[in-house]
């Protein structure tokens, strides 16, 4: 069973409601003589609202998950500056001053000593992985251990508290 709902109004073609009078638009109205528009006041400024929080447990699963990212970032940048550092310390000829260097002090004319064979770039870019993976290792283990450290301490004296503002 099917029902209708029939309006009495009819619509025209323009899709609005036809039928009873229109009235136009009326411009808006000027205030007449000395009177002035009420001015707008600006709400009064609202006190700053405080929260002490008190950090009582720390999750050591996320102090472990965040502490490896950033320690992952750091080796990064760790072996990421060890070629840049070298780069530029060949680049602006140091190797070649302290090879001539150490020749004078040891007075061998030959030049039998190379810094370059000591220092090459693949020996400075893989002492430079073994210590940022060294630091991977030791950061996040650390972390950790802090972490559980903290959630003992925080158990016996309730831990940190915090007060946050909003300014």
């Amino acid at each position: 069973m099917s029902t209708s709902n029939s309006s009495s109004r009819t619509t025209s073609g323009s899709g609005r409601p036809s039928g009873g009078p229109r009235t136009p638009a009326r411009p808006a109205q000027r205030p007449t003589g000395g009177s002035r528009p009420n001015l707008v006041h600006p709400a009064p400024k609202a006190k700053a609202r405080k929260a002490r929080l008190l950090v009582s447990k720390v999750d050591p699963w996320s102090v472990l998950k965040l502490s490896f990212l950033l320690s992952v970032a750091i080796g990064i940048v760790t072996v990421v500056a060890a070629i840049v550092l070298w780069t530029v310390l060949d680049l602006t000829g140091i190797f070649d001053r302290v090879n001539s260097l150490l020749g004078d002090i040891a007075g061998s004319e030959s030049g039998g000593f190379d810094l370059r064979e000591y220092a090459s770039l693949g020996q400075v870019v893989s002492f430079a992985t073994i210590i940022a993976v060294v630091n991977v290792v030791l950061l996040t283990a650390l972390s950790m251990l802090s972490a559980v450290l903290y959630n003992i301490s925080a158990t016996l004296v309730g831990g940190i508290g915090v007060t946050l503002t909003d300014d």
